[in-house]
């Protein structure tokens, strides 16, 4: 018995890294072929590089909020993507309020501030009702549960919003002083994609900053590390876990903004995909870890920017920029199949793992 279950391991063994072989072997062939064709100059290859720069930090800052709850709670809250769209949903509607009364443009970064702080208090609210609401009642109950819960709120959400706004797809105005571009070293940058990016370093610094350095951060990594023990110690574990879920809530918030900025359409579905995508990054950086977290969703936003010019046009593919998230999802199989912790490992308690 154990002759005959050692050989279907290794036969499965044999498979996979079979698998593995294949994707490495047609990732190397199309990028040969596509560098020897010199299909594309090297501004473009640059600024295909700088827009996943800017992808990659709302990936990044929407992957936080994955990493934080499941360092936390040790669950994945696929009601996230939602939290982020129902940030940049409300907000919408006072960007378009300011733009409708001259202030955006009169005086944008007051505008743009204001509208950050009414997504990120948004998507704390929304946040904040969940946890109350669908995941706090199975705390103790078996990790299926939670998880089916939250791929339920995600609907819920999905649909009320769809109920509460309409289909119809929204456009968020554009801010005059962002228009345009700048040229560094003979690159052209969109300003637009310089905002993104400061804005998500600066954000990103600052959780880090807070989490290492501050009370309630100190409380979440204890509650992260041993939940009885904190309490016993004093923290209340109630408390720190709506704290962690605002927290990411907020970074979501934030990161929808961000988006608007870059991509200007929100629908009731617009949380879906870039939340699969910031989970994806979140698993890539070692879910649990705020550094990998931050890594893995710039990561995935270059990746993704490059990869399908790089991998599929010099096969001659027709459209291979639609293949971007075939790319991102093989990714997350690679990488669940041949390093589960991530690039910086998973940061779990002996407990918990």
């Amino acid at each position: 018995m154990r002759q005959r279950l050692a050989g279907q391991l290794a036969f499965t063994n044999f498979v996979v890294w079979g698998i593995g072989a294949a994707v490495l072997v047609f990732v190397i062939v199309g990028s040969i072929a596509t560098i020897s064709k010199g299909i594309y100059p090297p501004d473009v290859w640059a600024s295909f590089i700088i827009f996943g720069l800017a992808q990659g930090s709302v990936y990044a800052l929407i992957a936080l909020g994955y990493t934080l709850v499941y360092g936390v709670l040790f669950m994945i809250n696929f009601a996230h993507g939602e939290v982020f769209m129902g940030g940049m949903y409300i907000a919408f509607y006072v960007a378009r309020a300011f733009e409708e009364s001259g202030l955006l443009d009169a005086n944008p970064f007051l505008a743009l501030l204001i509208i950050t702080i009414v997504a990120m208090v948004s998507s704390m609210v929304i946040a904040f009702l969940v946890e109350r609401i669908a995941y706090r009642p199975l705390r103790r109950a078996p990790r299926l549960i939670p998880l089916i819960t939250a791929i339920g709120a995600s609907f819920f959400l999905q649909n009320a919003f769809r109920g509460l706004f309409g289909p119809s797809t929204k456009v968020y105005p554009d801010v005059d002083i962002l228009k345009g571009n700048w040229v560094l070293f003979g690159v052209r940058i969109l300003k637009t994609q310089v905002l993104v990016i400061v804005a998500a370093v600066v954000i990103m610094i600052g959780l880090y900053l807070l989490v290492q350095y501050t009370k309630v951060g100190r409380a979440m990594r204890a509650v992260a590390e041993d939940k009885d023990a904190a309490a016993l110690m004093g923290i209340n574990v109630d408390r720190v876990i709506v704290i962690t879920f605002v927290v990411g809530a907020a970074m979501a918030g934030a990161a929808g903004v961000l988006y608007a900025l870059l991509f200007k359409q929100v629908t009731h579905t617009v949380g879906f995909i870039p939340g699969l995508k910031a989970f994806t990054a979140a698993v890539l950086g070692g879910i649990g870890n705020i550094p990998g977290a931050m890594v893995g969703g710039l990561f995935l936003g270059i990746f993704e920017s490059v990869g399908p010019a790089l991998f599929f046009a010099g096969l001659n593919i027709p459209a291979p920029n639609q293949l971007k998230d075939v790319i991102a999802f093989t990714m997350l199989v690679m990488v669940l199949i041949f390093r589960p912790t991530g690039i910086l490992g998973e940061a779990l308690s002996e407990k918990k793992a």
